[in-house]
């Protein structure tokens, strides 16, 4: 996993590098690549569905929000991994 992210962090040069969730972003979090976490908030309540990260073993601690963005029916906010 981390030769993968090295070879996309090496062919982004100055760009930001993204992974969606789910089980390939739930491996490069528990691998420790992942610097910051982004989540959109929609109000709607679901019965059921998929974890974010899919199944992840451990805790991974994220720090207080350092972006906030409050939209039409939609809150955006930015996380950074604890270390």
């Amino acid at each position: 996993m981390k030769a993968a992210v090295d070879k996309a962090r090496a062919l982004a040069g100055d760009r930001t590098v993204a992974v969606n969730a789910g089980d390939v972003g739930a491996q490069i979090l528990a691998a420790g690549l992942v610097d910051e976490v982004a989540i959109d908030v929609v109000p709607v309540v679901f019965g059921s569905g998929k974890r974010y990260f899919g199944a992840i073993d451990g805790q991974h601690l994220l720090e207080d929000p350092h972006v906030v963005i409050q939209g039409e029916g939609v809150l955006h906010l930015r996380f950074r991994v604890r270390r």
